[in-house]
């Protein structure tokens, strides 16, 4: 008999490596029961190692994936990654501003989890004024929070400064991410939704192969949204999720390895 799954967009760019981007996000979806579907808007040479080449799709084409998927197949939720430009950052203003981008969850994407800006200052500023707006749920990592606050963060303190700081730029909830940050404050992140702040915290685990978290986590909440959890409850389980597939990770390549998306089949 033929179901209809919670159906998933992910607008991210392809890593090569499998660990990360269009790749991470569609295994998350499958994990959870959701049927993914994609619009690419780069591609990208890399391993474990690290990126040897970057090729923009042009925007026309993402508009395009956009369009065939939500005219034809419909989606419940949306999770953007890596945009890598203004001219492909506004094809997805286009599609969020009408109506084709629910339960859209932002993962800036703007600069590593290690601290290097990803895309250029032109970009940054268009998307913290155009997309941040439209966004239900921003998944800032720390050094993302601290360019879209204007705050250093240091401790527990600043990360909820920061989290209330970019909620006034429109979203309906930030999550500030503590994975970049050290000691027991590593992997604990700060919900802030305008009315409710929480402190969340899962288990710490102890790994090199952390390649994809950022990815995978913003996929995972989306998932939960198209799923019908409410966005508290999303993040809280996509949280889960990440945590076990860190208990999992895998150690390929010579590099930093992916999490185990599909940790329960493992070997």
């Amino acid at each position: 008999m033929a179901i209809t799954p919670a159906i998933a967009l992910t607008i991210a760019g392809s890593d090569s490596g499998g660990g990360a981007g269009i790749q991470a996000d569609l295994k998350t979806f499958a994990f959870h029961g959701v049927h993914g579907t994609s619009a690419i808007t780069c591609i990208t040479a890399q391993n474990t190692i690290g990126v040897t080449d970057v090729v923009a799709l042009n925007s026309a084409m993402v508009t395009a994936q956009i369009e065939a998927v939500v005219k034809d197949i419909g989606v419940q939720a949306v999770k953007t990654g890596m945009l890598l430009n203004e001219k492909i950052m506004a094809a997805v203003l286009t599609a969020a501003a009408i109506g084709r981008l629910p339960n859209w969850v932002l993962d800036p994407v703007m600069v590593s989890r290690t601290g290097v800006q990803l895309i250029d200052d032109g970009a940054i500023a268009f998307l913290q004024k155009q997309l941040i707006p439209l966004a239900q749920i921003l998944t800032p990592n720390r050094y993302e929070a601290e360019i879209l606050s204007g705050l250093e963060i240091t401790d527990l303190a600043t990360m909820e400064q920061a989290a209330q700081k970019i909620h006034q730029l429109g979203c309906g909830a930030v999550l500030v991410k503590g994975g970049a940050m050290t000691g027991t404050l590593q992997g604990v992140d700060v919900w802030f939704d305008g009315e409710r702040l929480e402190i969340l915290k899962t288990e710490c685990i102890q790994t090199p192969h952390t390649h994809g978290t950022g990815c995978t986590l913003s996929a995972a909440i989306a998932a939960r949204l198209a799923l019908g959890d409410p966005p508290f409850q999303a993040v809280n389980k996509a949280k889960t999720y990440v945590t076990e597939a860190l208990k999992h990770s895998l150690a390929i390549g010579q590099g930093t390895g992916p999490v185990g998306h599909f940790y329960p089949i493992l070997p």
